[in-house]
């Protein structure tokens, strides 16, 4: 298992890298250009900037994205290109965003490679079937939580992503692919493809973030071989 993580700009670590995009499919949520103050990007872009920008990271690859609904809709239409499914992620907000969607351009998920957990374990039969080590069927409609700024495992990250929802995107993607976060943030879909045995390459431009998205993936595989790359705008192959 190999495990590269970059320390810069995504497109110009990109620019830099050896891909094989016949085996990589690029998985993220990028910043959503609602003028959250970063201090490396601008998320406040001209919106034609802004979807340009996403053609330029995601192109034609293979890629999963997580955003809001008429936004996949806008990069569809800029990247000509339609996902071949589509989950809705739905969850309890104090915002009056209640769900996003997560869109697999490209790739077809197999939803019979992992499942998720029973909604009622207390009920005999489900109890027995959660015994013999059983889940059940996962579908096209998530329900899972945010992570709240209460949580254990909340890290410095504003828009930290649910463990439990990059579980079930890796999970239904196939194990032979190597999974590139071009906007890797905090390195939740790192810590998950580390846990699960996928090659992964993460990119993440700021310095806090990235060190944080380090520190959690380090602590989870015994790879001695974890490339990585600490000083941002000079990417380089190890």
């Amino acid at each position: 298992m190999s495990i590269k993580l970059f320390h810069g700009d995504c497109l110009e670590v990109m620019s830099h890298l050896d891909i094989d995009y016949t085996n990589t499919v690029l998985v993220s949520d990028p910043p959503f250009n609602i003028g959250y103050h970063y201090n490396e990007y601008n998320d406040a872009m001209h919106e034609d900037d802004y979807y340009t920008m996403l053609h330029d990271v995601f192109g034609q690859h293979s890629h999963v994205m997580i955003h809001y609904p008429e936004s996949l809709y806008k990069h569809s239409f800029t990247i000509g290109r339609f996902p071949e499914r589509v989950v809705s992620w739905v969850y309890n907000s104090n915002t009056p965003r209640q769900h996003r969607d997560i869109a697999f351009f490209g790739i077809k998920p197999d939803f019979s490679r992992i499942g998720q957990p029973y909604k009622n374990p207390t009920d005999k039969r489900i109890a027995k079937r959660i015994a013999e080590g059983k889940q059940a069927k996962l579908y096209d409609w998530w329900n899972v939580n945010q992570v709240k700024n209460v949580s254990t495992d909340k890290t410095a990250h504003p828009c930290q992503m649910p463990y439990e929802v990059m579980r079930r995107i890796i999970g239904v993607l196939p194990e032979s692919v190597t999974i590139l976060d071009p906007f890797m943030g905090s390195g939740t879909t790192g810590v998950v493809c580390a846990e699960r045995g996928h090659p992964f390459t993460g990119i993440e431009i700021n310095p806090k973030y990235y060190a944080e998205a380090v520190a959690r993936i380090s602590g989870v595989t015994a790879q001695p071989g974890l490339t990585l790359t600490p000083k941002p705008r000079q990417p380089r192959l190890a």
